[in-house]
């Protein structure tokens, strides 16, 4: 049997067996300092990925470019069916081209919850680059979702062609654009046919003429069909643009 003394002991190991159980060994100050700087870095890592996934998937703006002459003394004439096109999705989309930046009339909104951007420069026609370069360069916006809408001499009347790149085809708007892109023909573009001028009249002369009342209903009806294009383009992709767009024209041409 145990005594008073050897009792009050073993009393007195038990309870610093279970205080020692209870209670577990604190880390040394360097230690506790080093796993919290970990855990920091941990976090504020975590937040910067976070903050970079939520800034790249936020996505781009098309710019949708028409070219024409600004003034009413040009309006309605052949040459300025790229300013009709931004007309006509603005005024479905309801998007209010009306501020003047970067030497154009601007507008930003949505087609289907997609964001883009409507621009008509100012600068006149010859020199449209001199706007649309540093409205692409101020943005940001990458060749591939820039779209230049403007008249075609080379294709029927009231036809439309959409082109993932080219040339100018002789047409000095687009000159001055790929001349602004520093050289590059790698945009989209889509082209509104205005036909041939009649006999042996100047081509110059001819794109300033307005429609007769006849070709204004066909032109309006294909700046519809211009809407539907790009309506499919910002939704669907060029691709998917491209192919409905270009076979139906195919198709209208050879019915006409």
């Amino acid at each position: 049997m145990l005594g008073a003394q050897g009792l009050s002991h073993l009393r007195l190991s038990n309870v610093s067996c279970a205080y020692a159980l209870r209670m577990p060994l604190r880390p040394a100050v360097s230690e506790f300092s080093g796993s919290m700087l970990t855990m920091h870095k941990h976090s504020s890592h975590t937040l910067q990925m976070t903050a970079d996934v939520s800034v790249d998937s936020k996505p781009k703006p098309w710019l949708l470019v028409g070219l024409g002459n600004p003034g009413k003394l040009y309006d309605g004439t052949r040459h300025n069916v790229g300013f009709e096109m931004i007309d006509t999705i603005a005024q479905a989309e309801r998007i209010t081209v009306s501020r003047i930046q970067h030497r154009a009339l601007f507008g930003k909104g949505h087609i289907n919850g997609n964001p883009v951007m409507l621009a008509k420069p100012q600068t006149f026609m010859n020199v449209s680059g001199e706007s649309v370069g540093t409205l692409v360069t101020y943005y940001k916006i990458p060749l591939n979702q820039v779209l230049l809408i403007f008249d075609d001499m080379d294709l029927p009347f009231a036809t439309l062609r959409l082109l993932p790149k080219g040339g100018h085809g002789g047409h000095n708007g687009m000159k001055s654009v790929i001349d602004h892109f520093k050289g590059s023909r790698e945009f989209p573009r889509l082209r509104i046919g205005i036909g041939r001028p009649p006999g042996k009249m100047d081509p110059a002369s001819y794109v300033l003429r307005p429609f007769t009342r006849g070709e204004r209903e066909e032109m309006d009806f294909t700046l519809q069909e211009g809407l539907d294009a790009i309506r499919i383009l910002i939704n669907q992709g060029f691709d998917k643009s491209a192919t409905i767009v270009n076979r139906t024209q195919k198709t209208k041409i050879q019915n006409s």
